[in-house]
């Protein structure tokens, strides 16, 4: 009944805000006529679409607009008018009573918030649809903030994840684009984005992990956690101060340097991108401040806040995307056509020339504008919406990645117009790349893994006795789906030869593996063991492998 009542309650705020449309291929839509007494006055019709359904949104309430914000960054599905005006969805509503804060913290933590700390403020720093903030003193004088999780939101949010489940279920039956659209995977990734923000304690181990990865950096600064006043519905952590990042009269007023600025946004992100592989994924002014210590006028410090929604890749992904840059940047369409296939974002019947003419008609006329008027980011959205076309599949990190690019931009060219973001951006790219193929980097990688292989050495010997034992008895029988063809033709498009040294690499270093486990490095060749020697030749091989093609 209750599912009933909201249900109702959420098609009158949309009828009231004249957005009918978006009811008339599901089950309610012949019965439109019979609500519209019950919705009142009635919006605007002056008003564009996307700034009509911002408005609906908000009405409905704080975790609709949660779920528009999530949903403004899938700018593969929205139309771009729609996108934008979502994106200007506020999170901020109305602060519940600071004594149940203060109960919720000392049934979280079992004690008095006057042994916790030496002060504590009702009043609210700021409140959200999630949680809110309050300040807070240590014993030691130290100044915190504590952000605690609204009362009853778990259930809130399991009900209306549940209502959206059904309407999900009604677009998948009615809209005539459901399949690109794919309505049961957006409300998963926004019930999976709601629930990551739920957890305080996995907020608080993202800030650590960033808190560590840039210790002592000039260019980034991450607060620090405070454990032992941490739980999974209360965060305790270190107060800083700053301006927020599109604050430009008052970064102005103090003095600081936005296009410095401005430029070490973007090889910050591009840095944790592809250098960490965790990046702060809702990176708007709101979240990214500017630090106001007077020496830091010339050489400025950016400050991070509100780690809930992060960002990373996988390391197939992440390759992918680099070289995909790279190409960008080399104005090398083919290139970017193979990279779509190989990392198999694209179904391998693709017409490779078909994919790169595609390709060079989005990125060409970006080429005719001075280099500091190009956004990678917009570049980035349309080579996936024309990718659409040929059947692309993005995974939501990829997507939440093009979110965060498309804001650090944003704010970065606000505070220099004339940012110039490819001249930025490539050189982070370049020697991060040279970094990862190096010949020490692949060393530490296989000292890394040597205790596996001497691990499974022990039974290679008895494994390849079997295997040529069933060959002789003609025994063996290979099985292969047609999927499995599909990925040999894959990697044989992708370069026989690194192929090739894979498997010679990897064979070098197993035969390394078991003459150092089994014989103290084997037989010497002038005065050097023999597995040594291999193992340089495997290393060699797996260095060849690895190597980016061109």
């Amino acid at each position: 009944m209750r599912g009933s009542l909201r249900a109702l309650g959420i098609v009158r705020v949309l009828l009231k805000h004249r957005l009918d449309a978006l009811l008339e291929d599901t089950a309610v839509g012949g019965w439109l006529w019979l609500l519209k007494p019950l919705t009142g006055r009635r919006a605007g019709a002056d008003r564009p679409r996307g700034e009509r359904l911002r408005l609906a949104l908000q009405e409905l309430g704080p975790i609709f607009v949660k779920f528009g914000q999530i949903l403004s960054t899938r700018r593969d599905l929205l139309p771009p008018d729609i996108a934008e005006e979502l994106s200007l969805l506020q999170d901020r509503v109305a602060p519940f009573p600071g004594e149940q804060a203060r109960a919720r913290i000392e049934a979280e933590l079992g004690k008095p918030v006057s042994e916790l700390f030496a002060e504590f403020g009702l009043e609210p720093l700021a409140s959200a649809s999630i949680a809110q903030v309050h300040p807070a003193r240590l014993h030691d004088g130290r100044e915190v903030v504590v952000k605690v999780l609204r009362p009853g939101i778990h259930a809130r949010i399991a009900d209306d994840i549940a209502l959206l489940r059904a309407l999900a279920a009604l677009a998948d039956r009615h809209h005539p684009s459901a399949d690109r659209i794919r309505p049961q995977e957006v409300v998963s990734e926004i019930e999976s984005t709601l629930m990551a923000e739920l957890d305080l304690q996995r907020e608080g181990a993202n800030a650590s992990l960033m808190r560590r990865t840039w210790q002592d950096s000039n260019d980034l600064y991450v607060p620090e956690v405070f454990w032992p006043l941490s739980t999974a519905s209360v965060l305790t952590m270190e107060r800083v101060a700053g301006i927020p990042a599109d604050d430009v009269e008052a970064l102005d007023a103090a003095g600081i340097d936005r296009k410095a600025l401005a430029a070490k946004g973007v090889r910050v992100f591009y840095t944790q991108v592809f250098r960490d592989n965790f990046f702060h994924a809702d990176a708007h002014a709101g979240n990214i401040w500017v630090d106001t210590d007077p020496a830091r006028k010339a050489n400025p410090r950016f400050v991070a806040i509100d780690f809930g929604i992060v960002g990373q890749l996988t390391r197939r992904d992440q390759y992918y995307l680099a070289e995909n840059f790279m190409a960008i940047f080399q104005r090398d369409y083919r290139r970017i056509a193979e990279l779509h296939l190989e990392a198999g974002w694209m179904p391998s019947h693709i017409r490779l020339d078909e994919l790169e003419a595609a390709t060079r008609a989005v990125c060409e006329p970006y080429f005719t504008r001075p280099l500091s008027e190009i956004s990678l980011g917009e570049v980035l959205v349309k080579l996936f919406k024309t990718a659409q076309r040929y059947e692309l599949t993005l995974q939501p990190q990829l997507i939440l990645l093009q979110k965060t690019l498309l804001n650090i931009e944003g704010v970065g060219r606000l505070l220099d117009p004339k940012l110039d973001i490819w001249a930025e951006a490539r050189p982070v790219l370049e020697a991060i790349l040279r970094e990862r193929y190096s010949a020490g980097h692949l060393a530490a990688e296989f000292r890394k893994r040597l205790p596996e292989l001497v691990t499974q050495a022990p039974d290679m010997p008895r494994l390849l006795h079997d295997w040529l034992a069933q060959q002789v008895r003609g025994d063996h029988a290979l099985h292969m789906r047609s999927r499995d063809l599909e990925e040999l033709a894959r990697i044989s498009r992708a370069g026989q030869r690194q192929t090739v040294y894979a498997i010679l690499g990897a064979g070098l270093m197993i035969v390394a593996a078991v003459l150092f486990a089994l014989e103290a490095g084997g037989p010497r060749l002038w005065g050097v063991p023999a597995a040594a020697l291999i193992a340089g030749l495997g290393a060699a091989g797996a260095f060849l492998a690895a190597w980016p093609r061109r």
